[in-house]
Order: structure tokens, then C-alpha cells, then sequence
């Protein structure tokens, strides 16, 4: 490993995961692996963060011989590689039932997650059946909209109009008196967490119970709920697949998911001697 990685030693890798450690079609490539192996063999430490829920990193962080903490639900939820809760930013019941009255009222499908169950509001709607076979688990239908009967980790409004799930999140941005994080982790996801449950405060959270500057993490995404840890990190890396806005905050840019992008950018930024950064297209 070269000693200076970008002007920064880089001891540790956080990874987003669809769209970034994972190919299109959502596999874990052997190139992926083993240049996470690459990075155990040179003493760097790798976790992820994700939006997605436990039961659907489990596997991942097993084959990739994770034993860092790791964070679900974009940081709501850090567990160990035991999947013992560390950490975890529930909504309080108030900004909780804000954010789900605002999801229903325009027109999106109301996901709720609680850490270990999965309710939604219209068992036929899209992408209920692509996320049933990854949880490998039937969704419980939402019979109310309550939201004080729940330990909400997570609420997600989901729609294939993707205008209306940009227009959603800009208006939950400039909602007062809420504490949350609303974020796109996709163009038909809108993932609304705690404020403090984000992808920035996971770094911060990373870096204090590794003992870990932040200088000295390298953070790598695609979506807009990436730029957060962009900004809290020493070394930023955007993915090919990412949009111009997400290449702006980063540090450099690497390859697409399509193309390798995660193993290019561990083995030329991280690993090797950095290039010049990559500009956005």
C-alpha cells in the first residue's frame, strides 16, 4: 500500500452498497471481493453503510469477512458483525407520523420499518415483490397509519414518478419544527431516518468508536444520501453510475458499477498511488 493515498493514509473504507459495491444487478462481484480482500491484506479496515435493513446485509458482510461495525437504515441502525445493536436513531412518534401523513399525500407508497418487520401500505405496489424475494419474507400490510405504534427506524416513500418523489423530498426538507433526514437512495426511493441517522453522522460515529480520524477514511457512493458521508470523510470517491451533482462532492471519481467501479477505485485511490481526480462528465 502506498504510504500517502491522496495526501492521506487511508486506514479505513466505508462503502455504500446498491449501486456502488454491487454490480446492476445487484451481485456481489469476485472482483468486488477481492479487492476487499486487498484491502484486509494492507491492514485497511471496510464496512458499508446502507439503506437497506439487516436482514439484507447479513449475507454480504459474512462474505466479505466484515468484523467492523456496519450501519442499516442509512445510519439509524449500527450493529456489529454478531448483529448486536451498537447504535440506533428511532423517529420520535410525533416526526414519524409528519413524515408518513406527507409520504400518503403525495401519492407515494408508505414503507415502515422497524429494525426486524416491514409494513407497507399497498402490498401490490411497485417494487414490494423485488424487495419480498431479497428479504425473502412477506411484507405485513399496513391496517392503520399510527404512527406511535411503531419503533420506526425507517419510513420510505416509494414511487415509479420520480418527480414525485423529488417534489416529496424538497418538501420535506423545508418542513419546520421536524427532526428527520430525508434522502433519495434511489430515483423511486425516498428514505426519511432521524436527523442524526445519516450517512455523515455514521463516518463521525465510525471514527470515534474506531479511534479513527476522519482524515484517514475513504467513503465511496452513488446517490445524493452518499454526498453526507462525502463531506465528513478525508478521501471521497463517486461512482461512474452517479449523477453530475454526486461527482461534484467527491474527491475523484471511478469506473460505473457496470464497469467495476468499486474494485477500479480501491486499487487506483486507495490502495495504489492516487491519480489526478477524475472531473465529472
Amino acid at each position: 500500500m502506498a504510504e500517502e493515498n491522496g495526501a492521506r493514509r487511508v486506514a479505513m473504507v466505508v462503502s455504500d452498497v446498491d449501486g456502488t459495491l454491487l454490480d446492476p444487478d445487484k451481485n456481489l462481484t469476485p472482483a468486488a471481493i477481492a479487492a476487499v480482500q486487498r484491502l484486509h491484506q494492507a491492514g485497511i479496515l471496510f464496512t458499508i453503510v446502507s439503506a437497506r435493513p439487516p436482514r439484507l446485509t447479513h449475507d454480504l458482510l459474512r462474505n466479505l469477512h466484515v468484523t467492523e461495525p456496519s450501519a442499516c437504515f442509512n445510519g439509524a441502525l449500527i450493529i456489529d458483525p454478531q448483529q448486536n445493536v451498537l447504535h440506533q436513531s428511532p423517529m420520535t412518534p410525533g416526526d414519524a407520523q409528519t413524515v408518513a401523513d406527507h409520504i400518503r399525500s403525495s401519492n407515494l407508497d408508505l414503507w415502515v420499518y422497524t429494525g426486524t418487520d416491514w409494513y407497507i401500505s399497498n402490498p401490490t405496489g411497485p417494487h414490494v415483490q423485488h424487495q419480498e424475494g431479497l428479504m425473502q419474507c412477506k411484507a405485513t400490510p399496513l391496517h392503520g397509519y399510527d404512527m406511535s405504534q411503531f419503533h420506526v427506524l425507517k419510513l420510505v416513500g416509494v414511487s415509479d414518478d420520480y418527480d414525485a418523489v423529488k417534489r416529496a423530498e424538497a418538501e420535506l426538507d423545508s418542513l419546520c419544527c421536524i427532526a428527520i433526514s430525508a434522502t433519495r437512495s434511489s430515483n423511486y426511493y425516498l428514505d426519511v431516518t432521524h436527523k442524526d441517522a445519516n450517512k455523515g453522522s455514521v463516518v463521525l460515529k465510525l471514527s470515534k468508536m474506531l479511534h479513527i480520524s476522519t482524515e484517514q477514511i475513504a467513503t465511496i457512493g452513488d446517490m445524493q444520501t452518499d454526498v453526507l458521508m462525502f463531506r465528513k470523510s478525508g478521501v471521497s470517491i463517486a461512482m461512474g453510475n452517479a449523477t453530475n451533482d454526486v461527482k461534484k462532492e467527491a474527491t475523484y471519481v471511478t469506473k460505473s458499477n457496470l464497469e467495476e467501479g468499486f474494485a477500479y477505485a480501491m486499487e487506483h485511490f486507495v490502495l495504489g498511488e492516487a491519480p489526478k481526480p477524475v472531473a465529472a462528465a
